[in-house]
């Protein structure tokens, strides 16, 4: 299994909880010493596992928030 290393940059939201603690999770994390990104996945409830998750680049969550906004239903 290959080693990464990550640091939670800062804690913005928690999107969601499972009946089993876990949580989803926007936060700001760098990955292997690079720019930190937004990432979004699920944590176990005390944070040492993690599940699959998406990170997006801060040009990516812009057109994701542009795209959200211009929502009629949210």
């Amino acid at each position: 299994m290959v080693d990464f290393k990550y640091e939670i940059v800062e804690k913005i939201a928690v999107l969601s909880e499972s009946s089993k603690g876990w949580t989803k999770e926007l936060n700001l994390i760098r990955w292997n010493d690079r720019d930190a990104k937004y990432d979004i996945r699920e944590w176990s409830p005390d944070g040492s596992k993690m599940g699959k998750g998406i990170t997006l680049s801060n040009e990516e969550a812009a057109v994701l928030k542009k795209a959200l906004a211009s929502r009629n239903d949210l």
